[in-house]
This record gives C-alpha cells, structure tokens and sequence, in this order.
C-alpha cells in the first residue's frame, strides 16, 4: 500500500482539500476558483471537498464541479481536514476554507515554496496580505492576533497568524505529522506538531476577503478561542 501512495503523490503535483459543511451557495465558486489555480500553473492536481455531515446540496454541488467529494460525518474542522490530508494524492496539499473568503489562485504562493523544497508547510498571513472591510469583526481580530502572539511563545516560532484558513503541506510532512484534534483548534495543533517534529514552516501574504454569498457562520469566537487556548497551553 505504501508503494501505491507514494506512486500515486507522484502523479499529482497538488491536492486542495476544502472542509464543507452546509456551503451549497458557496462551494461551486470556490471549486472554480481552485481550478483556476490549478489550470494558470499548469499543474496535475485535484480538489477533495470534504463534506462534514452538510443537510444541504453541498456534496452533489460539488460532485457535479468535478471535485472529488469525501464524507465526513462526525462534525468538526479538525476532523474534517484530517480526512482530506489522508486521502490526498497529491506531493503537495493545500487547504482552503470553502466559504468564499479565500481566492484560491493566490495558493500559488503557498504552493511554489514547498514544490522548490524550500518549506515543509506554509502558513498565510492575512494580517500583512491584508484583511478586506467587513470580512472580519474587530473582536475576531483581537482574539486572533493574541492566540497567535500566545502560540509563538510557546511554540517558539515566528508564525504570525495561527488561525488562517489557506494554508499547505508536503505530502512526506503529512505523512510524518500525527494529529490528534477534531475541532478549530487543529489549526494550531498543525503548527505546534510541526515545530516540535522541526520542520520547515514559511509564511506568506494572503488576501482575506468578505464573504461573498449568503450563509451561517460556523465560527463560534468564544468557543473556539477556548479550544485553541487550551490546546496551546497544555501542548506536551
């Protein structure tokens, strides 16, 4: 089986994988956008939407994009992109929340700096890319860069956005990285392993834009800031 994944990661240059839950109004644009991305950098890749339990059109939407869609049916973030990290066939794997607020086409930032070896994983920075009217709340903003100021002490790394929702790995990290968490905290948890295991972590701008389509929120500030606390403190 090893000697199948490891031919088949060849294959592909690039694996995107979205989390999805209940996002029929956004998916079909975010997979076009992923496709763009893909088809401008003349790549061999594929998009895997991860569905997590949607009660809405998402998977069929998806399906009918072309992408390749994965059911998770357990709720959360963590759990979801676990899923979509392991059935990646692609050398490189970019994730990218499907909701709009991410433009995919800018994941070749994210992509060329591990494709010429030069990090194992790539985190965006929405704070220096740049973070659109409206597409943040203030407290949301706040919480963010302090979570993220408590992560570099106590991961000791540079990182300036913990939480941002674009960002990659190599498939040999992958495979190399044990996670463990099931909800938002995993996008700490994804940092924290990876320094401890000391690999390669780069950082670049990327654009955080204002939803661009009618939906509900997942995020819940209180709740989740919580879970990243806690995972970031209690981190052995």
């Amino acid at each position: 089986m090893k000697s199948v994944i490891k031919k088949e990661r060849k294959m592909l240059d690039v694996s995107v994988v979205m989390p999805c839950r209940n996002e029929e109004a956004a998916v079909a644009g975010c997979i076009k956008s992923a496709k763009q991305f893909i088809e401008d950098n003349d790549l061999k890749g594929e998009i895997i939407v991860v569905d997590n339990a949607s009660a809405d059109a998402s998977a069929r939407i998806a399906k009918a994009e072309g992408a390749r869609v994965i059911r998770v049916y357990k709720p959360g973030y963590g759990r979801t992109l676990r899923a979509g990290i392991r059935a990646s066939r692609g050398r490189i794997i970019i994730m990218g929340d499907c909701d709009t607020t991410y433009d995919f086409k800018e994941a070749i930032r994210l992509y060329r700096p591990m494709n010429e070896d030069k990090y194992d994983m790539m985190i965006g920075d929405r704070f220096k890319g740049g973070i659109k009217r409206g597409a943040m709340p203030m407290s949301h903003k706040i919480g963010v860069r302090l979570l993220s100021l408590i992560g570099r002490i106590r991961f000791k790394t540079d990182i300036r956005d913990f939480h941002c929702g674009l960002r990659g790995l190599t498939g040999e990290a992958a495979a190399r990285l044990k996670f463990k968490t099931t909800g938002m905290e995993f996008a700490s948890e994804m940092i924290g392993v990876a320094v401890k295991k000391e690999l390669r972590i780069g950082q670049t701008p990327v654009t955080l834009s204002k939803v661009r389509v009618k939906r509900k929120s997942k995020l819940h500030a209180v709740r989740d800031g919580l879970r990243h606390l806690r995972y970031i403190v209690n981190y052995r």
